[in-house]
């Protein structure tokens, strides 16, 4: 099994072809953001940490974590973001070490994709076999969180200034797909690549 890590700046597209990849070739999918969530859920580690760094005022009526609420938080203070990123992204990294573990030892798929907003500066690139980079022009970018989240100029150019360069990004990763033009382009771009894989393996 091969462990692929997808990286890519926000409006990039990686959600699209996370699906083609799931619909196309036998492949487990991991969200770091979804498994993130899991792990903040009540019985979990990160929940009673959250809670001791943020108050009991970011649960909803269930007891559940309300994210919004925690968002709101820590995005207005840079140190409780930093303590948060810091409990947070360790505990998720973890997580997908064992599941990388587990699916190796079940031997039941070809690959395991893994999409993180942080690939490149939490050290992905040790624990997977190769990074692939989403890369898509910043104004195709704007366009679509524009249409898409409703985003601003202004929250767009905040989101950016936090982000990898383009330089960085090709510095780190293995695999470069377009994504700036259609979807049809880049789905040809992923049969080819994942149609070289399958022959190497053979």
């Amino acid at each position: 099994m091969k462990v692929i890590g997808i990286t890519g700046g926000v409006g990039a597209g990686k959600s699209e072809i996370l699906s083609y990849l799931k619909e196309h070739c036998n492949c487990r999918i991991l969200m770091a953001d979804r498994l993130a969530e899991e792990l903040e859920q009540p019985g979990q580690d990160c929940y009673d940490q959250l809670l001791a760094l943020l108050g009991r005022e970011i649960l909803q009526e269930d007891g559940r974590i309300d994210r919004k609420k925690m968002a709101a938080r820590v995005f207005a203070d840079k140190s409780l973001l930093e303590a948060v990123n810091a409990m947070i992204h360790p505990a998720v990294k973890q997580a997908i070490l064992q599941i990388i573990r587990d699916e190796k030892e079940a031997a039941r798929r070809d690959y395991l994709f893994i999409e993180a907003a942080l690939l490149i500066e939490d050290g992905y690139a040790e624990i997977v076999d190769e990074l692939w980079y989403i890369h898509t022009e910043e104004e195709v970018r704007r366009q679509r969180l524009k249409a898409s989240r409703g985003y601003t100029d202004e929250k767009i150019d905040s989101i950016l200034r936090e982000q990898l360069s383009e330089e960085e990004f090709y510095g780190h990763c293995h695999y470069v797909i377009e994504n700036s033009g259609s979807l049809e382009r880049v789905y040809e771009q992923l049969d080819k690549k994942l149609g070289e894989e399958l022959c190497q393996k053979q």
